[in-house]
Formats: C-alpha cells, sequence, structure tokens
C-alpha cells in the first residue's frame, strides 16, 4: 500500500475528486495526509471527514521560503510518502525542496503545457484567440510548469466564453484527468523519459 500526501491551498476540489476516486476504485494507495499553508483552506473539512489526517504549516509564519520548505518537508516525510500530490497548492517551491522528491511529486496546471504556464491561464488563452484550452498534469521540476508531461485534456473555447465560464470547464475536466495520471502512476510508476 503506497502512501499519497496531498497538499492544498484552498477548496480542495481537486484533492476530493482523488480520495473519492481512491476509494471508489479501491487504489492500491492510500491518502495519508492532506497538507495546506493555510489555516483557512476550504479542502481541510473534506478531509477530515474523510479520516484523513491534516496538518497546517502557514506559510506567512516563515521569514524565508527555505524555512518553509524545511518545515513543509519535514511535515511531508512524516507519513513516508511515496507520492506527493499538489492540488491547488499556490506556493512556488524552491529547488532543494523539489530535488527530494525527485520524479514523486506531480502538479495539475490549468492549461495545455508548455502554453501559459504560470497564474491567470485562462485570461492568458482567451487573450491569445486559441479555440482549445485544457489541462496538465505534470512531475514537478525546479522549472515552474515545465516537468514532463504525464496527462493532458482539451477543452474547447466557446465563442463568448469568459474567464470564469473556462474556468469551470477546464476544472470539472481537472477532476477526471488528475486521478486517472494519479491511479496509473501508482500502478505502473513514472513512464520513461526520452
Amino acid at each position: 500500500m503506497k502512501n499519497i500526501v496531498i497538499l492544498i491551498s484552498g477548496g480542495g476540489s481537486n484533492m476530493a475528486a482523488i480520495v473519492r476516486a481512491a476509494q471508489s476504485e479501491q487504489w492500491p494507495a492510500r491518502i495519508a495526509a492532506v497538507i495546506s499553508n493555510r489555516a483557512d483552506a476550504g479542502g481541510l473539512p473534506f478531509a477530515q471527514a474523510n479520516g484523513i489526517p491534516t496538518v497546517v504549516i502557514p506559510s506567512q509564519d516563515f521569514a524565508s521560503r527555505d524555512a518553509f520548505d524545511a518545515a513543509l518537508r519535514a511535515a511531508i516525510d512524516e507519513f513516508l510518502p511515496d507520492l506527493i500530490v499538489l492540488a491547488g497548492f499556490m506556493r512556488i517551491l524552491t529547488a532543494p525542496f523539489v530535488a527530494h522528491y525527485a520524479g514523486r511529486m506531480l502538479n495539475i496546471h490549468p492549461s495545455l503545457l508548455p502554453r501559459f504556464s504560470g497564474l491567470h491561464t485562462h485570461r492568458q488563452a482567451l487573450a491569445a484567440g486559441h479555440d482549445r484550452h485544457g489541462a496538465t498534469v505534470h512531475i514537478v521540476t525546479a522549472e515552474l510548469d515545465h516537468g514532463p508531461v504525464l496527462g493532458q485534456v482539451e477543452v474547447a473555447v466557446l465563442p463568448g466564453d469568459t474567464e470564469a465560464a473556462l474556468a469551470i470547464r477546464v476544472l470539472q475536466q481537472e477532476h477526471i484527468l488528475y486521478p486517472r495520471v494519479i491511479r496509473d502512476f501508482i500502478e505502473h510508476g513514472a513512464p520513461a523519459q526520452h
């Protein structure tokens, strides 16, 4: 049985989708903990209601990114993780932190990478006039939103789309894509990189 630690900063809808899939599909893994950098993260009550240990490490309590990442790493490692899943975790992680979990930390990003790394991806897609947008699951590397891609899903950009409407449709597809990629990763490991 493999241990998954999920990191969140907000509502945790992707985390909830992962938890539900792990339970209903009886993955050979368990969600060992949900850790947040915000005490008011909306996903924490869901995790607690599902019997998942939660930890809060308020990022504003630390003087530097290095200090926060050291505390976060210590908290994660208590749960002996085989996989770390970023699910709306709104922190840029330091290179030493990423290196510690090399090859076993995943993120989902709301764009078809390599398009639109960083924030406001839906706004960027609309401004660029693209007719396709979507989401990407990738292995986390020190370069923001540039790790090896494990899965993508496309969403049509509709005439008259707003940033909010597009965001909702992409998020709905994230809830399908992310659990599928995580289960595949747990069962088969990372694909060979070429």
